[in-house]
């Protein structure tokens, strides 16, 4: 149990987040130990009170932690979380060995108890200890699944399949992974409390690098992002463990025979044991029939578009994006060289040019993902130069992509509820026990969005499963799910059949009625068509 409630957080961390960290024992280790030393060397009586101090500090730490460790992303992350669990595991046996008690741990810890008024609790013996950590795992369990239901919850999920996407559509990524990696050192530090109350003594292994290698191994056997995997892969491994030591008597050689079983277990069950389930289970389940709303849908298209809240009126035909001068340089070669450009209110203007000619760099540059090497660019009179993507994103201005980026693992719906949630939240809000349906508004915007793009019958499906086509759609409905009034469209027929392109054409017709759009394009029939200057 204890184990399982470690990997809640751990799970939530890497399942959900997709941030492998090597360095949960420094946390585990935290919470453990500053609950043993309130309990044994200050002498403090309440036992679940102390255990909420040391989470609180592990919390602390991991903020602190998470500062540093998550200025760098993939392999880097991993080995920074490693290097911070070893300079904790050596501070943790020598200089801070009197408070910790060293390579002899803290002994002495007490036992929980618990007074009613009309009785007293005492949770000494094994089944009411048990019964101890089963209520702490039970409520550990219920705020993780309000977590990962949330707002919060379907953000994280987001980074996890596409970061860049996730900045792009409005959402301020760094916070919200430090939101990821503190709930984990919440968890951490919680169990490691428990650790020191269950043994009666906390141990200093609790700092150690195989504890946290044993806790990612657990979780990849039970199944990462599924949160009930980390208690049932902890099971196995430490049924395993204690079968091939003590039954099996295979001596020093058990680990490697448990690692052999962890290598089948990953290669045969790729999502663990209950994401296996969970595959076996919608595998078998009855098909669906698709929902038929294909042509219900198309007469709301009007009355989808009037209702977005950052559509604003037209204010006339002044500029309502403009770069001056704008130059972008990598090295000695020049990209974009002196631009300036101005794009009235309600225009749809066209942009053309061979490839190479730095179109899309031109675009990264107005978005805020690239940063000019010289020149300024103004939305609606208002200098955005030097604001990052997200920051560009929650002014009004965004952009479509010229090579599909979207959520893979998540369906149709998911994707757009992730660009909407970040029109209607802002960058970063920590409503992480907000369930996600009541957000206002969110689901007459996904329906509106769904309807514009003519995905509404697809709603449910994963992206993977989706044609070309379709993905292209999906991929301007992100944008538009975003609410800009000023829209950005890089080559958005690119790849599409004869027949695919004529539906986009009207598609781009339909929804700048309430905005401006600038389209890069190849198709120079549809740039004709649409485009009141080139």
């Amino acid at each position: 149990l204890i184990w399982g409630l470690f990997g809640i957080g751990f799970d939530i961390l890497f399942g959900f987040t997709g941030l492998l960290s090597f360095g949960q024992s420094a946390l585990y280790g935290t919470g453990g130990m500053v609950a043993a030393y309130l309990m044994t060397v200050v002498g403090f009586p309440h036992v679940v009170t102390a255990i909420f101090i040391g989470t609180i500090a592990a919390g602390v730490v991991g903020l602190l932690v998470g500062l540093i460790a998550l200025r760098r992303t993939g392999i880097y992350f991993a080995m920074i979380t490693v290097a911070i669990a070893e300079v904790f595991y050596f501070v943790e046996f020598n200089p801070l060995s009197q408070f910790t008690g060293g390579e002899n741990g803290l002994p002495g810890v007490p036992t929980p108890v618990l007074s009613l008024g009309f009785t007293t609790i005492k949770f000494n013996t094994d089944a009411t200890m048990y019964a101890f950590l089963a209520f702490w795992y039970f409520i550990g369990m219920v705020l993780a699944l309000r977590i990962v239901r949330s707002p919060v919850g379907a953000v994280l999920s987001a980074i996890r399949d596409n970061p860049q996407r996730a900045a792009a559509v409005g959402h301020n990524i760094q916070a919200y992974k430090l939101t990821a990696f503190v709930i984990a050192s919440i968890y951490a530090g919680f169990a490691g409390g428990l650790l020191g109350v269950m043994q009666g003594f906390m141990p200093p292994d609790a700092f150690t690098f195989d504890t946290s290698g044993q806790l990612v191994m657990q979780t990849a056997i039970g199944g990462a992002g599924t949160l009930f995997g980390p208690l049932v892969g902890a099971a196995v491994w430490l049924f395993l463990s204690d079968f091939f030591q003590t039954t099996l008597h295979l001596g020093a050689t058990w680990k490697l025979v448990l690692g052999l079983v962890f290598v089948l277990l990953v290669v045969f069950l790729r999502h663990g044991i209950v994401g296996g389930l969970v595959d076996l289970y919608h595998h078998w389940r009855p098909a669906q029939s698709p929902v038929e709303a294909k042509h219900a849908v198309k007469p709301a298209v009007a009355a989808v578009e009037s209702h977005r809240r950052h559509d604003r009126p037209m204010e006339g035909r002044g500029p309502v994006l403009e770069a001056r001068g704008l130059t972008k340089r990598y090295g000695g070669i020049t990209a974009n060289k002196d631009i300036t450009f101005s794009v009235a209110e309600g225009e749809l203007r066209g942009v053309i040019g061979p490839n190479g000619a730095g179109k899309s760099t031109f675009f990264k540059m107005l978005t805020g993902e690239v940063l000019p090497t010289a020149g300024q660019i103004f939305f609606r009179g208002q200098e955005i130069t030097h604001k990052n993507v997200t920051e560009v994103c929650q002014t009004g201005l965004t952009k479509s992509y010229q090579i599909n980026q979207l959520f893979p693992r998540l369906t149709v719906r998911q994707n757009l509820q992730i660009a909407a949630l970040a029109e209607c939240r802002g960058a970063f809000r920590l409503d992480l026990f907000r369930n996600i349906e009541k957000v206002p508004g969110l689901a007459a915007d996904i329906a509106g969005t769904l309807a514009l793009i003519d995905l509404t019958g697809r709603a449910d499906t994963k992206v993977v499963d989706l044609a070309y086509g379709e993905k292209r759609r999906l991929e301007i409905g992100l944008a538009l799910a975003t609410a800009p009034s000023v829209l950005l469209l890089d080559e958005p027929l690119a790849g599409m059949s004869p027949q695919e392109r004529v539906e986009t054409v009207q598609l781009l017709k339909n929804i700048r009625q309430h905005r401006t759009l600038v389209v890069v394009e190849h198709d120079m029939d549809a740039v004709v068509e649409l485009a009141e200057r080139i």
